[in-house]
């Protein structure tokens, strides 16, 4: 299929990632650990259950019970972070968009490895992709349609998981859509760098460009900057547009890009990252 190859080579860098693309004649998986995202989108007792795999990990890991909304928002990061990668990867590695509404995707992470099982619909391409010939293409003039076409099919697959997720949150609106934001740029980013440093600059000028800060729902730019440390080395670093609430659990363990940090703090963490 058109977006298999996209799929195959992040597999390659990273494999706790994998997707299965099946035909429109096979059933998406739903029981031994799967489910479904449009029963994560419709269905209030399968949230439940999904949730409560975070709800364990956090009383297993830290000790301690998390409040609901923030094991609410564990369990959006965990879907969304590698739910995006679906539509950016392709595009990213060869400029194709597919769709995916939430009737098609299918997930699991108990196992380890966080698996997809996705059935095709369309997808977009540039006019001189040899694939602009197959049957499921739709063809967009030039590179600028083609950004609209990936913010749209994100967006057609987040909206119904965030109408089902933020009744569970303290925060809405704005700030899921910044967390959509957020899970777009740093997968990306992360999946880019594993591919080479030259893939990893490329990443942060297309994301530049798909997300320059005025494009609803999301919200804000990838906020890409560098800073330096003591020596005078480059940080690179962002600025995030939502908080991963970890702080809730442990106030003194931060990621270095949390919004809460001042900017000491943030030099402070790079710092000792790019020491280890």
């Amino acid at each position: 299929m058109p977006v298999t190859a996209a799929y195959t080579q992040v597999t390659q860098v990273f494999p706790y990632l994998t997707v299965t693309e099946v035909d429109k004649a096979t059933p998406l998986p739903s029981t031994d650990g799967w489910i479904t995202t449009e029963a994560l989108a419709t269905d209030e007792q399968a949230l439940d259950a999904f949730l409560t795999w975070d709800d364990e990990q956090v009383q297993r890991d830290n000790n301690q019970k998390g409040r609901p909304d923030v094991i609410a928002s564990f369990g959006l990061h965990r879907y969304a972070w590698p739910a995006c990668l679906l539509f950016t990867v392709p595009w990213f590695l060869h400029r194709r968009v597919p769709r995916f509404p939430v009737t098609h995707v299918s997930y699991d992470r108990t196992r380890g490895p966080m698996a997809f099982t996705v059935r095709p619909t369309t997808f977009a391409c540039l006019p001189d992709d040899p694939a602009a010939k197959h049957p499921d293409a739709r063809p967009v003039p030039d590179e600028d349609a083609l950004r609209a076409e990936l913010r749209h099919a994100i967006a057609e697959h987040m909206e119904p998981v965030l109408a089902s997720f933020g009744p569970r949150m303290r925060r809405r609106g704005r700030w899921l859509w910044g967390m959509v934001t957020d899970e777009i740029v740093e997968g990306l980013w992360y999946v880019a760098e594993l591919l080479g440093e030259d893939e990893k600059r490329r990443a942060e000028h297309a994301l530049d460009l798909l997300l320059p800060g005025t494009t609803k729902p999301y919200v804000g730019s990838p906020g890409f900057r560098v800073l330096t440390d003591p020596d005078g080395r480059p940080l690179p670093t962002r600025d995030r547009a939502s908080c991963c609430m970890y702080y809730t659990l442990d106030p003194d363990d931060t990621c270095a890009n949390c919004p809460r940090n001042c900017e000491a703090d943030r030099i402070a963490k790079l710092t000792a990252a790019a020491a280890s």
